[in-house]
């Protein structure tokens, strides 16, 4: 066997290899846009902006997309089609980019969407409780009781919906007593601070994901166009 098609032959395996983990890692971000959605489906209605658009949501796409874009990576591994590895190639760079892109905007202006995401919750405190959202409401309530918290950045973020005089009762510490007795006591931290502290606690863990992809997605774009040459070069000494 000539030293090319070795080399093709082994550029043919590992990126195939390569396509088949990020396959997999596709399968894995929509299992868990799956969970979340199942899972935290309740919370989705916080946000008055959008509704739709939550991190299981995210999951969902991403993961769909790289599950397409991985069968498109596997099939130009093992035809050797040059269009398929080329196309494989350009939208896994395009992919690429737009990770590195949402990235350093997230970063830049995390305390913009910080602030933004704030004013939305609070926002929506005001359809707390009416009749056209009780999907708000019971999101609201799910959040103040598991969370043990009260309001968006402090519990007197309801004293402005509920005329100064009362709280939620998923804000006080023994249900069934109105939180607006004198005798009446309730969680003293707020929601957004204690879901934001609680999403940092487990991040390492989509970090750690998000890392193995990034490697795998670079290894994938170095092997088809490496392959997409060989594949060329081989085509030309046939010719």
């Amino acid at each position: 066997m000539a030293l090319s098609q070795r080399c093709l032959l082994y550029l043919k395996v590992q990126l195939f290899i390569f396509n088949l983990i990020f396959w997999l890692g596709g399968c894995g971000a929509l299992g868990v846009g799956v969970w979340l959605s199942l899972s935290q489906g309740r919370f989705s209605a916080l946000s008055l902006s959008f509704p739709s658009l939550g991190i299981a949501g995210l999951f969902l796409a991403a993961g769909a997309v790289v599950m397409a874009v991985g069968f498109v990576g596997c099939l130009g591994a093992s035809t050797e089609h040059r269009c398929l590895l080329l196309t494989f190639f350009v939208i896994l760079a395009a992919i690429v980019l737009l990770e590195l892109g949402g990235f350093v905007v997230f970063y830049a202006c995390r305390d913009k969407f910080d602030r933004y995401a704030q004013d939305d919750l609070k926002s929506g405190l005001r359809r707390y409780g009416t009749p056209g959202d009780p999907a708000l409401t019971q999101a609201w309530d799910t959040v103040q009781t598991e969370f043990r918290c009260c309001g968006v950045q402090n519990f007197t973020d309801w004293f402005e919906i509920q005329n100064a005089t009362a709280l939620p009762e998923s804000c006080c510490l023994e249900h069934g007593t109105p939180c607006h007795s004198p005798t009446a006591t309730w969680w003293k931290e707020p929601c957004y601070e204690k879901v934001k502290r609680w999403v940092g606690e487990n991040i390492w863990a989509m970090g750690i994901f998000a890392a193995c992809i990034g490697v795998v997605q670079v290894l994938g774009l170095i092997s088809s166009m490496l392959m997409y040459c060989q594949v060329l070069q081989a085509e030309k000494y046939c010719e």
